[in-house]
């Protein structure tokens, strides 16, 4: 008997060991880590993580301004951990993201997805921990969609037990990120706004239960290819090593994402022009690249010699239109109104150029729609080439250049990777300050039959106002950027990353 009882003992510690080595822990400085690993980013499911991104920009624009949806793809993440759920601790590989606030994970009651057979399943009756909820729920992403049914368990994040969290528990997935992701299940991280069937986001949960000595949490990201360590996300603080200098602090504007104001876009300090006025950003863990209307993406693409498809519509506003818009804009006309006056759009000015929800660089774009577009963005690249005194004939061979740098609807653009050296140094204009990628940050290298391919870490994501335009500050630049999120103070930080 006695000796069964220490088998046990024993059993029981080496469990304890292997599950604080898989989850982490706190340590003496009250910091929760996440250890995060990281996957290298392959050609083909970043083209199909573009593609579920612009089904992203469709629903966003058409959903009312009062609903906000999970901003993921999750093909092209590369940062994932580990979480136990339940008691004892069932252990599933988890996206922590910033752009969604559920959590959830492939039920044993899964019977009918592929994705479930290939990934850890929660089976509540080996929980002692386990209630039931049964609430049915479904949430759509891009790409597919996932339904199934709340539970409510322990769930185990580093040394820390988060009690009766709610989470979902799917029986159906129907994306193909699910079946060919490297991961089993999804932990939000935004707001409860957008929390389907109000489950508290975990660090909501956290704070409610008093686990945390700081309610904020924050994420550094690796971007060393030979680095042991994808990265770690940290509850309950900061970790000094993990930044140099002060932290430039911006407030949510909008609850749901972890939204915020952001100015221009400069190419080696000059101003782009869309965004020198305002637009909304949203730092999200949840995707690799940076996503932002198209006006400023193609201008991005032609200073750093990308490859885009030629778009025939934008080329021929330019050779037709172009130096009417020139002389209009000469004349003091209003911007939003040009294009109405010159009888390419059907409205007086009161929209902008995101307004049209599929950009010309879409598949389905006829007629009118195309051509009012294409002179909403000429109007943008000629009032900015204006600003810098350029002559008519360099203003116009410049918008006819970016018609060719207009990114493809079907793929990435390619760059490259000899040039990288020469490239231009790219900004972000937060809190007046600026943020600033290198062609060394902003220029994504990925592994294809043995080679290196190097594409631009932009793309193009076109939101209609009220809710655009925006951008999508992904890895590219939160691995440039030690980033806090601040629940306490509903606020976000930018720090350059060590």
């Amino acid at each position: 008997m006695t000796r069964h009882r220490q088998l046990l003992l024993a059993t029981a510690c080496l469990w304890a060991l292997s599950c604080a080595s898989l989850l982490g822990a706190s340590t003496p400085d009250g910091l929760l880590r996440i250890s995060l690993n990281k996957n290298k980013l392959d050609r083909e499911a970043l083209t199909a993580a573009k593609l579920a991104r612009q089904e992203d920009s469709l629903r966003l624009g058409a959903v009312g301004s009062g609903d906000q949806i999970p901003l993921v793809d999750y093909l092209n993440t590369q940062y994932f951990g580990v979480v136990g759920i339940g008691t004892p601790p069932q252990n599933f590989t988890v996206i922590f993201d910033t752009g969604s606030s559920n959590l959830w994970v492939p039920s044993s009651k899964c019977y009918f997805s592929i994705a479930c057979y290939l990934h850890h399943r929660y089976k509540s009756g080996k929980s002692s921990t386990y209630t039931a909820d049964g609430e049915s729920c479904q949430i759509t992403y891009g790409s597919g969609s996932i339904s199934g049914f709340f539970s409510n368990d322990n769930v185990v994040v580093g040394d820390l037990v988060v009690k009766k969290q709610k989470f979902i528990e799917t029986t159906r997935e129907t994306s193909v990120s699910f079946i060919l992701g490297k991961f089993d299940g999804i932990l939000g991280l935004g707001y409860p706004e957008i929390s389907v069937g109000k489950a508290p986001p975990i660090w909501q949960s956290m704070q409610e239960q008093k686990l945390l000595a700081d309610n904020v949490f924050s994420f550094w990201l690796s971007r060393d290819p030979d680095a042991s360590s994808g990265g770690e996300l940290v509850f309950g603080g900061v970790d000094p090593k993990h930044y140099k200098g002060e932290h430039t602090y911006v407030p949510v504007t909008r609850k749901g994402y972890w939204q915020f104001n952001m100015g221009d876009l400069l190419i080696d300090g000059h101003s782009t022009g869309f965004c020198a006025k305002g637009c909304a950003a949203i730092a999200d863990s949840g995707t690799s690249l940076l996503a932002g209307p198209t006006a400023i993406v193609a201008q991005v693409n032609h200073a750093i010699g990308a490859e885009g498809i030629i778009s025939t519509e934008c080329k021929e506003v330019v050779s037709q239109y172009g130096e009417m818009i020139l002389n209009l804009l000469i004349a003091q006309t209003s911007p939003q109104k040009v294009c109405g006056q010159i009888g390419l759009c059907m409205f007086n000015g009161a929209h902008s150029v995101s307004e049209v929800i599929e950009s010309i660089v879409g598949e389905e774009n006829l007629g009118s729609d195309v051509m009012c577009t294409a002179c909403q963005m000429a109007v943008v690249w000629i009032e900015n080439q204006l600003r810098e005194n350029k002559t008519k004939e360099m203003i116009l061979k410049y918008a006819n250049q970016l018609c060719e740098r207009l990114p493809s609807p079907n793929g990435e653009s390619t760059v490259s990777c000899h040039q990288i050296s020469k490239m231009p140094n790219l900004a972000f204009t937060i809190a007046n300050k600026t943020f600033t990628l290198t062609p060394e940050q902003y220029i994504v290298k990925l592994q294809q039959g043995g080679q290196t391919v190097c594409i631009s870490g932009f793309m193009a994501f076109d939101i209609p106002p009220p809710r655009g335009p925006l951008w999508i500050l992904g890895d590219v630049f939160m691995g440039a950027y030690h980033t806090v999120f601040d629940f306490g103070k509903d606020r976000i930080g930018f720090a350059t990353s060590a």
